[in-house]
């Protein structure tokens, strides 16, 4: 008996009993569906998570003061003083492996002007803090290197921070705020951001000269930190390594023991993609994993209709078998089925799958990627599912005597 009359006689088979072959089929279509969905999820939140991390900057690697012990207690890392000028000066000049440094310093209070007010942060930086923040100035210009040295009292707006001080729509360039009673003079805007992928709003700051912020507002002579900007993605350790040689050299640091620990840290925007991709990695699979129990829960199910139709026909297929039928012909037919079920059932879930995911992200706005991938893989473990659950319920009726199943009430 060749396949094209199998592949008939499965179809018959299928069509006889539709309703009976739709709700088999069901398991698989809820199963392909909720794969795709779960990792077009999974794969989207990490795309988001990427995306997000590459708004902060760019190749950007974070230096910060170290928490220290001071008579047996560990010191806030916040009120260190471990970090100068001069190491900003020393990283800037010896440092090969990045293209942009600022200094940075910040404080939080009320900004003012006329009647209106609102609450945001001003951040001491400069000029190289726009490459590497990825920012830009919409509106005027930013600071130069007089205004540091001098310590101007100029400053750039966030755009919420226009919003809510300038609500009539009025040029805040050239106008005089207040940041609590010291008073700076708007002389740019910055070019407008919106909301992370984590619901921070980029354009709640203020930016001014860092000298401005440490001696007028902060009155100290160190940093609250530095930041800067690696030449490429790759040079991202070569330059946190030299960074930290620098940075040992001028603190007079030995090497580092159990008990000379370094008195900064350094983080790089690489070395959080990482952690959160490996966290986004871990959810993924899980999700995958979770939604994979449906696939089996839909194997079983095949499994147990092929027994029923076993069962159900085994007169059928005594009466095939006594008139020249082989056991293989009769294995064939019914792993034909089982495959016809699993495969009709995964095109389904698979197109159930794709427009589920595209609803979400269309209509709910839940960042969904779709790969390939996950595509290809779900249908080749549906049709390995069919292959698998419908094999021992064929094999079993192959191996019916035809005497035996022609008697079968």
């Amino acid at each position: 008996m060749n396949y094209q009359n199998l592949l008939k006689i499965a179809l018959r088979a299928i069509a006889a009993n539709k309703m009976r072959s739709f709700l088999t089929a069901l398991g698989i279509i809820i199963g392909i569906a909720a794969v795709i969905t779960m990792l077009a999820i999974g794969q989207g939140s990490k795309a988001s998570i990427k995306a997000n991390i590459a708004e902060m900057g760019s190749n950007m690697i974070m230096i910060s003061p170290g928490a220290d012990m001071r008579g047996g207690v560990r010191q806030d890392a916040s009120s260190m003083e471990t970090l100068k000028q001069t190491d900003y000066q020393s990283i800037k000049e010896d440092c090969n492996y990045i293209s942009a440094i600022s200094p940075t310093v910040n404080s939080s209070g009320q900004w003012i002007y006329g009647n209106n007010n609102t609450q945001s942060s001003i951040y001491g930086v400069n000029q190289d803090y726009l490459s590497i923040r990825q920012l830009k100035v919409a509106d005027g210009e930013m600071f130069t290197d007089t205004d540091i040295k001098a310590a101007a009292k100029v400053c750039i707006l966030g755009q919420t921070v226009v919003d809510y001080l300038f609500p009539d729509g009025s040029d805040p360039i050239g106008k005089v705020v207040r940041f609590n009673s010291i008073p700076f003079r708007v002389i740019g805007v910055l070019q407008k951001k919106g909301y992370n992928s984590m619901g921070m709003d980029q354009d709640d700051l203020v930016l001014a000269p860092y000298t401005t912020v440490m001696k007028r507002i902060l009155a100290q002579t160190y940093l609250g930190g530095i930041v800067c900007s690696a030449i490429t993605e790759e040079a991202s350790q070569p330059a946190q390594d030299q960074i930290s040689e620098i940075l040992r050299r001028n603190h007079k640091l030995k090497d580092a023991t159990a008990t000379t620990e370094d008195d900064f840290n350094i983080r790089s925007q690489e070395e959080i993609s990482s952690m959160m991709n490996s966290t986004m990695s871990t959810i993924t699979i899980l999700l995958g994993s979770v939604a994979g129990i449906s696939l089996l829960v839909g194997g079983i199910g095949i499994m147990n209709i092929m027994y029923v139709s076993v069962t159900e026909r085994t007169r059928e297929i005594g009466l095939r078998m006594s008139v020249g039928a082989r056991g293989i012909d009769i294995l064939n037919q019914f792993l034909i089925e089982a495959i016809l079920l699993s495969v009709t059932g995964g095109i389904i879930g698979v197109i159930l799958g794709v427009s589920l995911s595209l609803s979400l992200n269309a209509f709910l706005h839940i960042a969904t990627q779709i790969e390939p991938w996950s595509i290809i893989m779900s249908f080749a473990v549906c049709t390995f599912t069919g292959v698998f659950f419908g094999w021992y319920p064929a094999k079993k009726a192959a191996r019916l005597d035809p005497i035996e199943a022609i008697r079968y009430e």
